[in-house]
């Protein structure tokens, strides 16, 4: 049986991605096993071995399988979002060292192919209304505490080129902006400040029916992917004969900023006591990306399934669940 291993797979998105997986690859020919840091059962309810790995550790690679490894997708890596007091050596430990463990493991392994995702701080300094192409060279600044997570990212991108030629493993590149998937930890830390998301601020104003704010005219638009599209996209990689490929995660779909409020007020708000909405004129709405994945669409197959409104819908129902409490609160 070939066996597809997911690196970060504890993490809000791969923990996710994990569970997609299962379902969606036949049980006859494939099986998905978990692998993340921390000690955790939370996989066995869906049938799934998982695997405690640190791989910037070369010694814990020990306890993974040797035979049968189709694919691994490697999402593990220190992430600025949370990260609360900075450490640059943590991009470098988790993403590049890490990263070349995974890479010396696939080739011993002889692992088929390797799915990787890459940050969309790569070409961050692209104007806002610039439709970001899969194949833009990278644009970002060297200032700032997210630069060295980009520049270990980047050379992780040369890693994976150097055993694509010299070794013949597959190789496909996913490109991240937000992922919208719920976490029951609705907490980052920009500039080492623990902050609740403001996303996660709207949906509690809406549930109390308390006003919220649109800065500007509301007419800013971006790509809004929710995490089961993301997922679809990888798991079709794994499947699809081809050597390479490198993709834009998205929808192709536009989302304004007053699209986004006004379906989370008629999702989340009483429906006797709805939110009112305030334009702010006098502020800035910024951030986000519109994302072309025609070559997705081509090469995989790809279709996104969820708008706006059915991503919202799903954050209400994992609200209901807490699916991850035991990953994200713990």
């Amino acid at each position: 049986m070939k066996k597809i291993i997911i690196f970060g797979a504890t993490g809000n998105v791969g923990s996710y991605l994990t569970i997609y997986a299962n379902s969606f690859f036949d049980k006859n020919e494939f099986e998905v096993i978990a692998s993340g840091r921390r000690k955790t059962d939370v996989f066995s309810e869906y049938g799934i071995e998982y695997i405690s790995v640190d791989i910037s550790k070369e010694e814990d690679f020990k306890n993974l399988p040797t035979k049968d490894v189709y694919a691994i997708m490697l999402l593990a890596a220190q992430i600025p979002s949370y990260m609360d007091n900075y450490d640059a050596r943590k991009y470098l430990d988790s993403i590049i060292i890490g990263g070349y463990n995974v890479l010396e493991y696939a080739k011993k392994v002889n692992a088929d192919r390797i799915l990787y995702t890459q940050t969309v701080f790569d070409v961050s300094l692209y104007p806002h209304d610039h439709i970001l192409d899969p194949y833009d060279k990278p644009n970002f600044s060297y200032k700032g505490d997210h630069a060295v997570y980009v520049i270990a990212k980047n050379t992780m991108l040369e890693l994976i080129e150097h055993y694509h030629e010299e070794y013949g493993l597959k190789k496909f590149i996913f490109r991240l902006p937000t992922i919208y998937g719920f976490s029951p930890y609705p907490y980052y830390f920009p500039n080492g400040i623990k902050t609740k998301r403001p996303l996660y601020q709207m949906i509690e104003k809406a549930e109390k029916g308390e006003t919220i704010e649109i800065w500007g005219d509301g007419k800013y638009a971006k790509d809004m992917v929710h995490v089961y599209d993301f997922s679809q996209m990888l798991c079709k990689a794994v499947l699809v004969n081809r050597d390479s490929g490198f993709y834009n995660i998205g929808t192709g779909i536009p989302v304004t900023i007053e699209e986004q409020v006004k379906t989370i007020v008629d999702v989340f708000s009483p429906k006797d006591n709805p939110s009112k909405i305030v334009y702010r004129l006098d502020k800035e709405s910024g951030g986000g990306f519109l994302m072309d994945i025609t070559n997705a669409k081509e090469e995989l197959g790809y279709v996104p399934k969820y708008s706006c409104r059915d991503l919202f819908e799903d954050y209400k129902k994992e609200m209901t669940i807490q699916r991850f409490a035991k990953l994200r609160l713990i």
